[in-house]
């Protein structure tokens, strides 16, 4: 019984890995850019209501501006790619950390806002990175790898806060 779990454990393996390994369709790539980016700049615009910190006020202005530019250069690019993208929107768990961020007031919103932030960045490197590598429309292709260099220097930054 073992060896027949063994074997069919091992002629699954390789299908895993290839549902895996696909490449990330373009629609699924501009929604979930979309998401991120609007992630960014609400909760972004939300902080700016309310934290003191210089620091922090600068971080969130240049998430809004970076992301509202990224979010114009994808639904650009979707549409030389032949798409039509709809407006973007919130995922679920950018919906969850708004609403956190909302709940929480002065230092500890501005403490959340850090820590949501850094997560956010780590998914968004990874979606741009993966689609420059493996996408299948060209121009998203061009814009993920514009985009991902600039998600980087936002880790930078966060890094130091």
């Amino acid at each position: 019984m073992t060896k027949l779990l063994t074997l069919a454990a091992m002629i699954a393996l390789p299908t895993v890995a290839a549902v895996a390994q696909a490449p990330m369709a373009a629609p699924t790539y501009v929604m979930k850019a979309g998401a991120g980016d609007q992630y960014e700049i609400q909760s972004s615009r939300l902080l700016l209501t309310s934290t003191k910190n210089a620091k922090l006020r600068s971080f969130a202005s240049m998430m809004v501006t970076d992301h509202t530019k990224s979010t114009a250069d994808v639904k650009a690019a979707a549409i030389r790619a032949g798409l039509h993208p709809a407006p973007p929107k919130l995922d679920a768990m950018g919906t969850k950390n708004v609403a956190a961020l909302r709940a929480a007031t002065g230092t500890a919103r501005d403490r959340l806002y850090v820590e949501q932030q850094k997560s956010a960045h780590q998914r968004a490197l990874t979606l741009h990175q993966t689609y420059a590598q493996s996408g299948t429309a060209a121009p998203l292709k061009t814009v993920a790898a514009s985009i991902a260099p600039v998600v980087q220097t936002h880790i930078t930054e966060l890094s130091t806060m």
